[in-house]
């Protein structure tokens, strides 16, 4: 842990990893989680921020349901800034041309990949990861033919925020080996979300630097933020804040680099952190 005490200040921007920290393992919000959160949306009027892989569609459901709409979000791990009317604040793109090599990868492999752009989830065919994370998420995929959506943003000089590949952790690895030998490394943040899912993003995409850019939007200091996560993905947000914690359910070395370790996603352990420091 990088600190055993931290120092008291007054929090006003709590940044909120959703996968494994704000839900439980069965994907839901708990009552007491979303009691918490409101109150201290409501009485304390601090920022909560939630800070995702996620698309936005499969973000803004939650808004709903914590009652917090009118909060900006943050996607595909810094790649995407939405703000509260849903104009987009940042945006980064991995090239096209990384883009046709991870899929030429993908097809040897034997794996499936789905591609993130802006709001809109691309497949190129319905298969049953794309249902289970359908399901997850409550977001519907959009099948096209990858050719000629590659040519289209080859026109544009665009490509997807993030790429998601899912299948067997042997095959996810396989990948992951390929990737890392070979020079799109230098190119691309890139990080085993589960054993079967691998992330793909822009390589100057980062949660830290996004939540610095909404600080500076709301005129926050890093020492008044408190970030929360539970996975490698959110070490860099952990390290910046003032008050980095993390989940209970989180690998050693992400809690190494936390200031406080809460309880775990299936014991409330977000509700019980707030409350500990801002309630």
């Amino acid at each position: 842990m990088k600190g055993m005490y931290v120092k008291m200040c007054k929090y006003k921007m709590i940044c909120l990893d959703i996968d494994g920290t704000l839900l439980n393992s069965h994907h839901k919000i708990t009552r007491n989680t979303k009691k918490i959160i409101q109150r201290v949306t409501n009485s304390k009027q601090i920022i909560l921020i939630l800070v995702s892989a996620r698309m936005p569609q499969a973000i803004y459901f939650l808004l709903k349901e914590l009652d917090i709409v009118q909060q900006p979000i943050i996607c595909y791990n810094g790649a995407l800034i939405v703000d509260e009317k849903k104009n987009f604040l940042l945006q980064k793109y991995i090239s096209i041309s990384n883009v046709r090599q991870i899929n030429s990868y993908a097809e040897t492999i034997g794996l499936h990949i789905s591609l993130y752009k802006d709001d809109e989830w691309y497949i190129d065919e319905m298969d049953e990861w794309v249902r289970q994370e359908s399901e997850i998420t409550n977001v519907d995929p959009i099948i096209r033919d990858y050719n000629d959506l590659f040519n289209i943003w080859e026109k544009e000089n665009l490509g997807p925020n993030k790429i998601l590949c899912m299948a067997q952790q042997q095959k996810i690895e396989s990948l992951y080996t390929k990737i890392k030998e070979s020079a799109l490394i230098n190119n691309l943040n890139i990080y085993p979300s589960k054993f079967t899912y691998l992330e793909i993003m822009p390589i100057n995409a980062s949660k830290n630097f996004a939540i610095d850019l909404l600080c500076k939007r709301f005129n926050v200091k890093k020492s008044e933020v408190i970030a929360i996560g539970d996975n490698f993905n959110d070490i860099d947000m952990i390290k910046y804040a003032g008050l980095g914690i993390a989940m209970g359910n989180a690998p050693e070395q992400v809690k190494h680099f936390a200031d406080y370790v809460t309880l775990t996603n299936d014991e409330d352990g977000v509700a019980e952190a707030i409350k500990k420091f801002v309630l």
